[in-house]
């Protein structure tokens, strides 16, 4: 039995088919970049290492083994053992949870302060705009890390203050992002309509202007993780973090000092390099994003 071809139908699929969802281009264009996959691997596998860490981790990261102390990398324990004997591996696997803890917090923190501002300076300009940017001038006036040594300084040592002071020199940056592009999209044609339409500001705001902010936003946004990060273990290492015992990657390096001075090289070097590809990773991922995202990097 012949069924006869429907020539509209025949039509309808082609168009069908021929439709381009802006997710499926992302994401064929983020696969396609092997940076990408690599770096976006490893940040996937870090982040199941810290959900699963109490399964993972060999030892309880704060109890010692005094038959074995300072003992280099064995069977017993792959990372070897810190001065107190405990396990260094499951001390990182444990740290990891902490660090990637206090850079999505304080990131997502500074961006979320600096949206607001950013979005505010650029759409309602004047005093405003000048009020704004001129605080955010005198916040990057100061090194990132000599504003956080400064405002943990301030607050007081700790996990949480860790996560404000990174938050902190942080949002300048976003607040800048956002301001340039409020700039432009407030005069496009489609806002002008929209508020020619009678809509209120934070339609406006929220609505049509934010999401064309996001993929710059989103861009920093990755990169900022590794970079505080970075900053969070160092305020760890001057002794300015959470609490020493804490299984913290700075704190672990803060605790290897005296050991590397007697050529016990694996307390330092292991920690050391699980801050140096995890930010190596948010920063090529951020780089892929930004690839991905920018449709005149696309096009070149």
């Amino acid at each position: 039995m012949s069924h006869a071809t429907d020539p509209t139908m025949t039509a309808a699929a082609q168009d069908n088919a021929t439709i381009r969802s802006p997710m499926r281009d992302f994401w064929q264009a983020f696969i396609q970049n092997p940076l990408a996959l690599v770096s976006g691997g490893f940040i996937l596998l870090l982040v199941l290492v810290a959900a699963f860490a109490p399964w993972l981790a060999p030892y309880n990261p704060m109890d010692p083994d005094w038959m074995a102390l300072s003992a280099p990398p064995s069977a017993s324990h792959w990372m070897g053992t810190d001065d107190l004997g405990r396990d260094v591996m499951s001390r990182i696997i444990y740290g990891s949870r902490i660090s990637l803890y206090i850079g999505l917090f304080s990131v997502t923190l500074g961006m979320v302060v600096g949206i607001v501002l950013g979005l505010l300076a650029g759409f309602y300009g004047r005093w405003i705009d000048m009020l704004i940017m001129r605080s955010a001038d005198v916040l990057f006036a100061f090194p990132g890390m000599l504003l956080a040594i400064a405002v943990v300084a301030i607050l007081g040592p700790g996990l949480n203050n860790v996560i404000i002071a990174v938050a902190v020199f942080s949002v300048p940056v976003f607040a800048r992002i956002v301001r340039a592009s409020a700039l432009t999209l407030k005069q496009a044609a489609y806002v002008e309509a929209v508020r020619s339409a009678g809509a209120p500001d934070r339609i406006l705001l929220i609505r049509h202007i934010l999401p064309a902010t996001l993929p710059n936003v989103i861009v920093y946004f990755t990169m900022r993780i590794g970079t505080s990060i970075l900053t969070a273990a160092s305020l760890s290492f001057i002794g300015l973090g959470p609490e020493p015992d804490v299984p913290e990657w700075g704190n672990i390096l803060a605790m290897s000092r005296s050991m590397m001075m007697a050529g016990q090289w694996h307390v330092s070097v292991f920690p050391g390099l699980a801050i140096f590809f995890t930010v190596l990773s948010f920063n090529l991922l951020g780089d892929a994003l930004r690839d991905t995202l920018d449709p005149k990097l696309k096009n070149a």
